[in-house]
């Protein structure tokens, strides 16, 4: 519950200073945007430990996070200066209408969520050494399609909110109704179950394969998680701090029991190997190239392609000591090839 109403905290701050920004469209406001987005995401990565296991998460998870990104289905593009339904009159841009059309015909037509944002607020990335740059004209009001694009940003931040808004109560306790009463009725060894199947899942395959053994295979740019402000690397850095508060029980206001402590009831030596593949998981993401399109870019022999190889290792083998903790607390954990 506490790391949802964060993530909705932070997100309602990056609200503020989007609706700063269309109200006097500078290159300072713009400025301001963009470093509450960055600002709003380490929250919201951290929750992605809680995916993977039927959750509330697994519901909304499409409207909040898909990526890649087709950013012609949006709004313009290098080349093609009216394409996306921005510039589509016939487009209505009602929250349920752009809900609708999300991931319609192909899971890479996104149209809402943290990456749409991320988009309108950059632009495409055509940079090799910084992100996108988008100009703050495009928001000035009265001009081109410049309104539609206003009304688009404000609709898909505002149901962004709202989305993380209702995630939050869904976790909260007191609820009889919310998914956090049913965790909680929930027999031990199934609750522990799911909270093993999430971390290990999240490093193991969504973290590992989708997010960096993809990209380094492509060598593409398109196939990074925030390719329009080249932040990728801080989402690699907080999913894993996202895995570590379950694994310790350390959640941003003090200790408290972790599965580390259970398995360690159980077997003390494969605790301390969880920890420190970990550990050694944590070093090798903080050692990786910045920003995360100049390392796909790199040669193939290169330190900056070897360090990131070196990373997809490590969460290999960080979730196959996930699944053997989980099989020593006598929990199914399953991580998927492909």
């Amino acid at each position: 519950y506490r790391a949802y109403e964060k993530a909705h905290d932070d997100a309602k701050a990056m609200k503020s200073a989007i609706e700063a920004f269309l109200a006097v469209p500078s290159d300072e406001t713009l400025k301001a945007a963009r470093q509450a987005w960055v600002a709003a995401r380490p929250a919201y990565l951290r929750t992605e430990a809680f995916r993977f296991y039927d959750g509330p998460i697994e519901r909304v998870e499409g409207s909040i996070n898909s990526w890649p990104v087709n950013e012609a289905y949006i709004d313009y593009v290098d080349g093609d200066p009216k394409s996306g339904i921005i510039n589509d009159p016939a487009a209505d841009l009602d929250t349920d209408d752009l809900e609708a059309l999300n991931q319609k015909q192909d899971e890479a037509d996104v149209t809402i969520g943290w990456h749409a944002i991320e988009f309108l607020l950059w632009g495409q990335d055509l940079s090799a050494t910084g992100p996108g740059n988008r100009p703050y004209t495009d928001y000035v009001a009265g001009q081109g399609n410049n309104d539609r694009r206003r009304l688009y940003l404000q609709h898909v931040t505002d149901e962004l909110v709202h989305e993380l808004e209702e995630l939050a109560e869904s976790w909260e306790a007191d609820e009889k109704q919310s998914y956090a009463a049913k965790f909680l009725s929930l027999p031990p060894r199934e609750a522990i179950g799911r909270m093993v199947n999430g971390m290990a899942i999240l490093a193991g395959f969504e973290f590992m394969s989708e997010r960096l053994a993809v990209a380094l295979d492509s060598g593409d740019q398109e196939d990074e998680h925030s390719c329009f402000s080249d932040t990728t690397k801080q989402d690699f850095v907080y999913d894993l701090a996202g895995i570590k508060q379950v694994w310790t029980g350390d959640n941003e206001g003090g200790e408290r029991p972790g599965l580390n402590d259970l398995v360690r009831s159980q077997d003390a030596a494969l605790a301390d190997r969880v920890d420190g593949l970990l550990a050694d998981a944590e070093t090798k993401v903080a050692a990786l190239g910045d920003p995360w399109d100049q390392v796909l870019a790199a040669p193939k022999d290169s330190p900056q392609r070897k360090a990131a190889e070196d990373v997809v290792t490590a969460l290999q083998d960080l979730g196959t000591g996930l699944k053997d903790a989980g099989g020593k607390l006598g929990v199914l954990v399953l991580i998927p090839t492909e």
